[in-house]
């Protein structure tokens, strides 16, 4: 038949990433729910995608990770460590830097996400180099949008200069560090802003993880 929808195309990918979605979270979101994520997930990136070949499959990874935060914060997929969201304006910088570090500190002891106000199209250059010195690669990393859902499924929600643009719910932690914003700095500047986010980091994992058993023995 001429005229078919190939795979190169957006439309078509996209369908597939929604029927893949909805069959991995078969009984927790259905078929409608799963499309309407993956194709506002798309929407929402393609507004700053500076490559909108990539925007696809950058869709599926963003869909796939509301749809999670979505049946976690319904109950239906149980969190087995705490959940922590880092908001910052462009989710380029400060937010990107904090959940790569945490994810470092933490390994697997914490689930980690990170979101902007006002996302940007790419994670700024310095600040992947200033990570690479950590041996932390940001490479795969994008800036994604702010949605309600991860704020929902989040135990703790930090943020970084982004104003009231995050919505507030009973029983989560909610933090505010006032950080440089690095589109401002030098390249010694930002290594200030990771080395604070490091301390601040450490501090909250303390707060956050339980207390190894016999630790105050």
């Amino acid at each position: 038949m001429t005229g078919e929808l190939g795979l190169d195309d957006p439309q078509e990918v996209l369908r597939r990433s929604a029927e893949r979605l909805a069959a991995r979270y078969e009984g927790i979101v259905n078929e409608e729910t799963a499309e309407r994520v993956v194709f506002e997930s798309y929407a929402a990136l393609m507004r700053t995608a500076k490559v909108p070949a990539h925007v696809p499959s950058l869709a599926y990874r963003f869909a796939q990770d509301r749809l999670l935060a979505l049946a976690q914060s319904k109950g239906a997929i149980p969190k087995a460590v705490p959940e922590v969201l880092f908001v910052c304006v462009q989710n380029s910088g400060r937010s990107q830097m904090a959940a790569a570090l945490l994810r470092k500190l933490a390994g697997d002891r914490v689930h980690v996400r990170s979101a902007g106000s006002e996302p940007g199209n790419t994670i700024l250059p310095e600040v992947v180099q200033v990570m690479a010195e950590y041996g932390i690669d940001l490479s795969e990393e994008f800036p994604k949008p702010l949605t309600d859902d991860v704020v929902r499924a989040a135990d703790a929600v930090i943020t970084m200069g982004c104003g009231d643009a995050c919505p507030i719910y009973p029983g989560k932690r909610y933090l505010d560090w006032h950080l440089d914003d690095p589109t401002e700095l030098d390249l010694d500047g930002i290594r200030r802003v990771r080395d604070d986010i490091q301390a601040r980091l450490e501090q909250l994992l303390t707060e956050i993880l339980p207390t190894p058993a016999g630790a105050n023995a």
